[in-house]
C-alpha cells in the first residue's frame, strides 16, 4: 500500500468566458488552487487526488462531462484516471451535478512516475457532451512540474552497504577433545580397562598430536571433573569424588609428562551428581521417569530427594542398573588451539602456489589489500580452485557493484546463487540489482530469502524507500549512516537526523552533499545549499543540470551563486 500525496483541486464558483445559456464555458487557471504545489512522487508513483466544484448553473440537465488530469513532459504525458459527471436529466449511474446549486466532487488518480516529469506541466481535459453535441472547453494548465525527492534512491542505494560475503579464516581456533573414565560403586581406582577405552586411546593421541605440531597446535589446559552419583550418603559421596578427582589428575600428570608435554591441570569434584542424574533419566526409558523427574522438582534436599526415589522401589532397580553406574566417573577435557598460517605465510603460499590454501584463507587474503583489482584477481582464482563456493562470486558482484557496473554485478550474483541458491548475500545484492531495475516484486522475494544477511535491514530501507514507505523504511534502515538512511530521514520531514546520519557517512559523495542541499533549501539556510550543492557538482557534474530542475531548490533559484552553479 503506497503513501498518497493529495492534490487539490478547488474549482472557482462561477465559469469564466460563458458566451450564452446554452454553452458550457471556458474555465480559467485563476479558479484553480493546487495544494500541495507542487505534486510529489511517492516511490515510483504520483498520486493525485482532486477536490472540485461545478458552479452554479453549469451543469446542463441533459450534459455530461468527463474530467481527465493530464501531466505533460518533455517527450510524453501520462494520462490520468477520468471521472465523469452528469446533469440532472441524465440516465446514468455517474455522479449527477444540479443544474441550479451546481456541486461538489472528488476524484483520485495515479501516475507511474518517470524522471522526465520533474519538468512538467499539469492538465485538466474536458470531453463536455450533450446528446450528440459537443462542447468544447479548452483544457486548463492547474500545476507545474512534480517534486521528485523520493525518486533520488536510484542513485543513492547505488551508495549503499551491499552484502558482502566473508571468510571465516581464524589464526587461532580453540578445539576440545574429551575423555571419561568410570569408576566401580564406591571406589576411585582407576582399572587398567578404563585406560584402554577408546575414549582414553583418544585422549592420548591427542596430547600426542599436539606435541607433534606444536607450530600448529598449543595447548591450554587439561580439566578434570571427578564425580560420584546421587545414592549415597553426601560424606561418602563427597569423599569418592575427591579421590577421584586426585587420581585421575595423577594419571593426567603422568600422562602428560610421558607425551612430553607441559600444562596447568584444572580440577573439581561434584560430590552428588544431581544435574547429571536427571539429564540420564529424562533420556531413558525406565518405567517410573516421570514420577521420578517430578520427585526431583518437588524436593530440593539431596537426602529427602534419595529416600524418595529409593521408595520407587521398581524404579530404583532400574536407575541403579542403568542410571548411577553412568555417573560415577571422572572427565577429562583437554583444551588446545589450532594456530593458522599468519598473513605472510598466506601470501606467500597464494604466490607460489594458491591451491595449496583452504576456501577460508584464499577468501581471506583477500582482505589484506585494499588494491580493487588484486582483490579482483584473488577472488577470480578463488572461483577457480573453489568452483562451488558462492562466496568469492558474490564478492567479485560487490566489487563490481561498487564501480557502478550493474551488469557484471548481475552476472555474478547468478552464478553465486547458482552455487547456493540459498546464500543470504547473493540474495540481498539481486534484490538491490532488482530494485535498480524498477522490479520491487522481485526484490521483496530475494529479501526475504537473505534475510538473515547482516545487510538485509539497509536493502529493506532502501525497498521500502521504492515503495513509498518512509516511516517504515527509517526504521528498516536503524542506526545505518548511508545516503539512502538520510533520504529516509529528511522525507519524514526530520531534518535534524537526517543531517546528522549524513554527516556520519563515512566516504561522503556527490548524493550525500545533494542531500545536504536539500537540507539546507528546506530549512531555510541559503549559504549552506549553495556550500553543499557546489560540493555535490564538483564529484558529478550532472547534478548541476539535474538541480536546475529541481523542485527543492525553487526558492533559491533566483539566487545568483545557484544560477551559476547549474548553468
Amino acid at each position: 500500500m503506497q503513501t498518497k500525496l493529495y492534490l487539490a483541486l478547488i474549482i472557482g464558483s462561477a465559469a469564466l468566458g460563458l458566451t450564452s445559456c446554452s454553452k458550457m464555458g471556458a474555465l480559467s487557471a485563476d479558479n484553480f488552487n493546487v495544494t500541495p504545489s507542487p505534486i510529489e512522487a511517492v516511490g515510483d508513483q504520483v498520486p493525485v487526488t482532486i477536490n472540485g466544484r461545478f458552479p452554479q448553473k453549469y451543469m446542463k440537465k441533459k450534459a455530461v462531462v468527463t474530467v481527465t488530469p493530464v501531466l505533460k513532459y518533455d517527450g510524453g504525458e501520462a494520462i490520468g484516471a477520468p471521472a465523469t459527471f452528469q446533469g440532472e436529466k441524465v440516465e446514468g449511474n455517474n455522479q449527477t451535478i444540479s443544474y441550479r446549486i451546481g456541486g461538489n466532487y472528488t476524484m483520485k488518480s495515479n501516475f507511474a512516475y518517470v524522471p522526465e516529469m520533474e519538468k512538467s506541466d499539469l492538465y485538466l481535459k474536458f470531453d463536455a457532451r450533450k446528446g450528440n453535441k459537443r462542447y468544447n472547453v479548452p483544457e486548463v494548465k492547474v500545476g507545474e512540474g512534480v517534486l521528485a525527492t523520493s525518486a533520488l534512491v536510484n542513485r543513492t542505494m547505488k551508495s549503499s552497504n551491499i552484502a558482502f560475503a566473508p571468510d571465516a579464516y581464524q589464526h587461532v581456533i580453540k578445539q576440545k577433545a574429551n575423555a571419561n573414565i568410570k569408576f566401580l560403586i564406591q571406589q576411585a581406582k582407576i582399572r587398567n580397562s578404563e585406560l584402554h577405552s577408546v575414549s582414553v586411546k583418544d585422549f592420548i593421541k591427542t596430547l600426542r598430536d599436539i606435541r607433534n605440531d606444536q607450530e600448529r597446535k598449543d595447548l591450554e589446559n587439561v580439566e578434570v571433573s571427578a564425580y560420584a552419583s546421587p545414592d549415597g550418603g553426601m560424606k561418602l559421596n563427597t569423599a569418592l569424588a575427591k579421590n577421584r578427582e586426585k587420581n585421575t589428575k595423577q594419571y593426567v600428570s603422568g600422562t602428560l609428562k610421558r607425551a612430553g608435554l607441559d600444562g596447568n591441570i584444572n580440577t573439581k569434584y561434584t560430590a552428588e551428581d544431581w544435574e547429571g542424574f536427571q539429564q540420564l533419566v529424562s533420556q531413558s526409558n525406565i518405567q517410573d521417569k516421570e514420577v521420578i523427574l517430578r520427585v526431583l522438582s518437588m524436593y530440593k534436599d539431596p537426602e529427602e530427594r534419595e529416600r524418595q526415589i529409593k521408595n520407587i522401589s521398581a524404579a530404583f532397580t532400574e536407575l541403579a542398573k542403568e542410571v548411577l553406574p553412568e555417573l560415577r566417573r571422572s572427565r577429562i577435557t583437554v583444551n588446545y588451539n589450532l594456530i593458522g598460517r599468519s598473513d605472510d605465510e598466506i601470501e606467500q603460499q597464494y604466490k607460489s602456489d594458491p591451491s595449496k590454501l583452504s576456501v577460508e584463507e584464499m577468501l581471506y587474503s583477500a582482505t589484506l589489500t585494499d588494491d580493487q583489482a588484486k582483490q579482483a584477481e584473488i577472488y577470480k582464482k578463488t572461483t577457480q580452485i573453489y568452483p562451488n563456493d558462492y562466496r568469492a562470486y558474490n564478492d567479485l558482484a560487490v566489487l563490481a557493484y561498487q564501480k557502478g557496473d550493474f551488469t557484471t554485478a548481475k552476472d555474478y550474483v547468478q552464478q553465486a546463487l547458482k552455487a547456493n541458491s540459498n546464500a543470504a548475500e547473493p540474495n540481498v545484492n539481486a534484490g538491490y540489482l532488482a530494485m535498480l531495475a524498477g522490479d520491487n516484486a522481485a526484490a521483496e522475494t530475494y529479501l526475504a530469502k537473505g534475510s538473515t544477511s547482516d545487510a538485509a535491514g539497509e536493502a529493506l530501507g532502501n525497498l521500502y524507500l521504492k515503495q513509498g514507505k518512509y516511516a517504515q523504511a527509517v526504521k528498516a534502515f536503524g542506526d545505518a549512516k548511508s545516503n539512502s538512511a538520510g533520504l529516509a530521514q529528511l522525507l519524514t520531514k526530520d531534518y535534524m537526523t537526517a543531517a546528522s546520519t549524513l554527516s556520519s557517512v563515512s566516504k561522503p559523495d556527490a548524493m550525500t552533499y545533494y542531500l545536504k542541499a536539500i537540507i539546507a533549501a528546506r530549512t531555510n539556510n541559503t549559504s549552506l545549499a549553495i556550500d553543499n550543492l557546489r560540493n555535490a557538482v564538483q564529484q558529478d557534474a550532472s547534478l548541476a543540470k539535474y538541480a536546475a530542475n529541481d523542485l527543492e531548490f525553487k526558492k533559491i533559484a533566483a539566487n545568483a551563486a545557484f544560477q551559476v552553479l547549474t548553468k
